[in-house]
């Protein structure tokens, strides 16, 4: 069970490539990958059935680290010390629809301080492979981040 507070697949080590078999429609978000102890740290919005990474979209104007920045505050409460590129996984997006993928912009860092659900997050938990495995909702990047980082 993932220790929880309430409140098909490409990786890519480079720039998404438009012009390879682009998707419909594609959303560009960042996210903060942070292990502790084998367990991902992963949020769940009130609007969502899935966990993801903390992290959201980029603003216009923002670059990917300033977006990660902004969006561990937003929804952790706390903020990040560094952010380390770590890689992108391109995947159908969970709830949005046919012919919509998502960009996952991956980035490590650390926390100065304890993550606690805030704006949109209903629920924080620190999930295993397997743990997160077997949930009934799946996000296949996460699982995809999850096969590359901790291998069974």
């Amino acid at each position: 069970m993932c220790r929880r507070r309430r409140g098909s697949v490409r990786k890519h080590e480079g720039v998404h490539d438009a012009n390879s078999t682009a998707p419909e429609r594609l959303i560009r978000a960042v996210g903060l990958v942070r292990f502790v102890d084998r367990r991902l740290l992963l949020v769940r919005a009130d609007y969502q059935a899935a966990f993801y990474l903390p992290g959201g979209k980029i603003d216009p104007g923002e670059t990917e680290v300033q977006a990660l920045h902004r969006e561990v505050r937003e929804e952790l409460g706390v903020g990040l010390v560094g952010a380390g590129f770590l890689g992108r996984y391109v995947t159908d997006a969970v709830g949005q629809g046919d012919g919509v993928q998502v960009e996952l912009i991956c980035y490590t860092g650390e926390l100065d301080g304890a993550p606690e659900p805030a704006a949109e997050i209903a629920e924080l938990a620190w999930c295993t492979r397997e743990e997160y495995a077997a949930h009934e909702v799946t996000a296949p990047a996460i699982v995809a981040l999850f096969a590359d980082l901790d291998p069974a």
